[in-house]
């Protein structure tokens, strides 16, 4: 990783979900653009790694343990990273699982595990860095989204409500900030590890059989480092990135 000199335009940019798939990969990028990045997930051992691996490639991460279903948990994991730096630029809501199943299968509890943590997770981060942001008289929220907040298809019923939501709620704060810049990134079908929470086994193979068409993680960790980039004149709404179909 060729990491370029530090300047007045490095950011302190908080990534939630960084353990693997689009976190990591936006890990990695922001580190790589000279941003100085903040891993959270709940797999300790997995966020240290990428820390330390950005780090001997030239780039500045540190770690924290984060589960974004908890609000105490959130703010310690803020609090720690602006201790740490002085201030917190950019929060990524990324965290997200993806438990797809058809809704007569009634996996109550898949439902609301990803309402706890697509929806909540990403209030509970909107909490956090609010009044931090609001003090320094700037900041930016990038919440990670889906095309299935822009459509439902089979099975995913839950998961799109909950990304809907998240379009919804990045809406509003956006309507509701003056000062505050708010994007939303909406992936379609992504390399990560989301397809290995679908416990439906007839759901997993289907999706894992279209993994050919999907989009690799670091298309989105780009297309979050265009959007941070951009001068606080610009503001970037919204980012959909879909994959190409051929054939």
């Amino acid at each position: 990783m060729t990491v370029p000199p530090t300047t007045s335009r490095s950011k302190v940019v908080l990534v939630t979900g960084a353990s693997s798939g689009i976190g990591e990969a936006t890990a990695r990028r922001l580190a790589a653009s000279g941003h100085r990045v903040v891993l959270g997930a709940r797999r300790t051992d997995r966020i240290r790694a990428v820390a330390e691996d950005i780090r001997a490639g030239g780039g500045t991460a540190d770690h924290h343990e984060l589960d974004v279903t908890g609000l105490e948990s959130m703010r310690s994991f803020v609090r720690e990273a602006h201790d740490r730096h002085g201030r917190v630029d950019v929060l990524v809501n990324n965290a997200g699982v993806m438990p797809l199943s058809t809704l007569d299968a009634l996996k109550v509890d898949e439902w609301n595990r990803m309402i706890d943590v697509n929806i909540r997770g990403v209030l509970h981060g909107i909490a956090a860095v609010l009044p931090l942001m609001r003090d320094q008289g700037e900041g930016h929220i990038v919440n990670v989204a889906s095309v299935s907040g822009h459509r439902v298809d089979p099975t995913a019923a839950v998961y799109s409500a909950t990304k809907f939501a998240v379009r919804a709620i990045s809406e509003g704060l956006r309507q509701e900030s003056r000062d505050l810049r708010v994007t939303v990134v909406s992936p379609g079908f992504t390399r990560s590890e989301l397809t290995e929470g679908i416990s439906d086994t007839g759901v997993r193979e289907a999706v894992q059989g279209q993994m050919g068409m999907a989009i690799p993680a670091s298309a989105i960790g780009e297309a979050i480092d265009y959007a941070i980039g951009q001068p606080l004149e610009v503001d970037v709404n919204e980012i959909v990135i879909r994959p190409t179909v051929q054939g």
